[in-house]
């Protein structure tokens, strides 16, 4: 197995939240794509949140590309320069109100390697508190949610979380972490 060879690439459109990217591509076997687009996003975080009493933290919003309200972990951009931890816990604080506790990386992902070129970081934060109130931006409209375990459990099981960099910690996080009950 042998990576392409990028022979020729341009920026077709540029905005701070999207990039879109055009490469012209030779593959290993000398096969030639002319058009193969890339999505260029900058990096995400997301948090799996559980207070001192083992609730989750999760938020509610609607999301206009599916035209639902779901919810969800807190997510969001790690602004440039900044490191990805401290973006995750900036979010946290900023979409919920919640921070402290002791935090570790859980998974990378990658949203969708063959057509985008960002990753997802992925941190558990545990035994977080409520230390504010929410400082929300123009944009957001964000409610906090606060879920029992079996509550996350039920929202996995009956498919209500639709965003798969969300599904796929918190399913990591109960095949590697949790001892509760269903």
């Amino acid at each position: 197995m042998e990576k392409w060879t990028v022979l020729s690439s341009e920026h077709l459109f540029k905005r701070p939240w999207l990039t879109v990217r055009k490469d012209r591509l030779k593959l290993p076997n000398d096969s030639v794509i002319d058009e193969y687009y890339v999505l260029e996003y900058p990096t995400w975080i997301n948090v799996v949140a559980i207070t001192r009493e083992g609730e989750f933290v999760m938020v509610e919003q609607y999301r206009h590309g599916l035209g639902e309200i779901f919810t969800e972990l807190v997510a969001g951009v790690v602004e440039e320069g900044e490191p990805p931890l401290e973006a995750a816990k900036r979010e946290l604080a900023e979409e919920t109100g919640y921070g402290g506790g002791t935090w570790s990386l859980l998974t990378v992902l990658g949203p969708n390697p063959g057509s985008m070129n960002n990753l997802t970081y992925c941190y558990l934060a545990q035994g977080v508190e409520l230390i504010s109130g929410q400082h929300l931006d123009s944009t957001e409209d964000i409610c906090v949610k606060l879920l029992s375990e079996g509550e996350v459990r039920r929202l996995l099981a009956d498919d209500a979380i639709k965003q798969a960099l969300m599904a796929a910690p918190l399913w990591k996080y109960f095949a590697t972490h949790s001892q509760g009950t269903h």
